[in-house]
């Protein structure tokens, strides 16, 4: 997964060079950013149930083959047009997460999924190889071998993934789409897809925006803003499979609680404070480490509640949470743009979470545990997992 993160990162270290060449304003560079989230989201609830029914060794393989063909024509790109639509089918990149995380749940018990899948999101650290290694090829070899550079990986990847690699366990249930959809019907898909578009929307958002945010307000070289965004990506995935093993032995409710109170805090001082570079790099740091372990926790309780459907929700949870990545840059730039200044935008992030951490505290963490009747009269689902959580 770190290699088609990589990829679908790969406009975000560049921005500012193309803002360069073709004057855009803050809110077309920010466009230019998100849009291959937009994409790369929204496909990731087909590229979920096809992997439940297809197996992730297929999926892999085809979508690694596929990305060769943007990659190929970004290098010749020649406006900003042009730049738009590469970046688009690039955002088909960001299917991975959906494909590897049912592929590694198939293959893991239940009580170290957490663990597993929170290891398997270490892939996500393709976005801090990109912010740190592709504004170097830029200098050296020019930008068009950005994009060329990543073939050779891509195409090696799908070559492991189809030989080296079992096929996931088929599903004895032959379910349609329209069947595997039905998950939509409860409120837990909902919930948690919001709190991963909290948690993994504010990885991704400040993944690939962090360098623009840091040159537009510091000044700071490509290079220099890439290693520090590479840090904060570093960090947010070291973080991630300790929120998975830490949920594995205890109450996920109680650790969201925790992660909504950290982002809340770290909110209020980056729109208080985003000006000054120590405050805002230390609050940058904490929100990286209760981010990553949001997400841990968020995707130890997927496959938990959800056992025969693991494809389709880890589909509709990914793309809310790449959603999340989407609208935050663009909503920056705008803001940027009209008032000249960053912090309404987080102002708004804060907003958001404190009703997270409302509904958190009426669903998961609400201090009592559930009877076992409780459990199954009201949280019985119809792929016969059950939506409790508690200990």
């Amino acid at each position: 997964m770190i290699i088609a993160f990589t990829a679908w990162a790969a406009f975000s270290p560049l921005i500012n060079h193309f803002g360069e060449m073709y004057h855009l304003s803050a809110t077309q560079q920010s466009m230019l950013v998100a849009i291959p989230v937009l994409l790369g989201s929204i496909m990731r609830v087909p590229f979920g149930i096809l992997t439940e029914k297809y197996g992730g060794r297929k999926m892999y393989t085809a979508l690694m083959l596929f990305l060769v063909l943007p990659l190929l024509a970004s290098g010749f790109a020649q406006s900003y047009l042009m730049l738009l639509v590469c970046a688009l089918f690039l955002g088909m990149a960001g299917t991975a997460f959906a494909i590897s995380m049912t592929f590694v749940s198939k293959w893991t018990p239940k009580e170290k999924q957490g663990t597993a899948l929170g290891i398997n999101a270490i892939g996500n650290v393709g976005t801090a190889v990109a912010t740190f290694t592709l504004p170097s090829i830029a200098l050296l070899w020019g930008v068009e071998w950005v994009f060329w550079s990543l073939i050779i990986p891509v195409v090696i990847m799908a070559a492991v993934i189809w030989f080296y690699t079992p096929e996931t366990p088929k599903s004895k249930a032959n379910r349609t789409v329209r069947e595997e959809l039905t998950i939509l019907r409860f409120k837990d898909t909902w919930i948690l897809s919001l709190f991963y578009f909290v948690t993994f929307g504010i990885f991704v958002a400040l993944g690939i925006y962090l360098p623009t945010l840091l040159i537009n307000l510091f000044e700071l070289s490509a290079v220099d803003a890439g290693m520090r965004a590479a840090g904060f990506v570093v960090l947010a995935t070291l973080a991630r499979p300790v929120g998975g093993y830490i949920a594995d032995r205890f109450d996920p409710g109680k650790m969201l609680t925790v992660v909504f109170i950290g982002i809340i805090a770290c909110g209020l001082l980056l729109s208080v404070a985003i000006e000054n570079l120590i405050i805002m790099t230390l609050a940058c740091l904490l929100l990286a480490i209760v981010t990553g372990v949001g997400c841990g926790t968020v995707f130890k309780m997927v496959p938990s509640m959800f056992p025969k459907s693991t494809g389709a929700v880890t589909g509709i949870v990914g793309a809310a949470g790449g959603l999340g990545g989407f609208f935050p840059p663009i909503m920056l730039g705008i803001i940027k743009d009209q008032t000249g200044a960053y912090s309404i935008g987080f102002v708004l992030l804060v907003i958001v979470t404190i009703f997270c951490l409302w509904l958190n505290k009426r669903e998961y963490d609400t201090g009592t545990k559930p009877t076992a009747s409780r459990k199954t009269s009201k949280r019985k689902r119809r792929d016969g997992s059950l939506a409790s959580v508690s200990k």
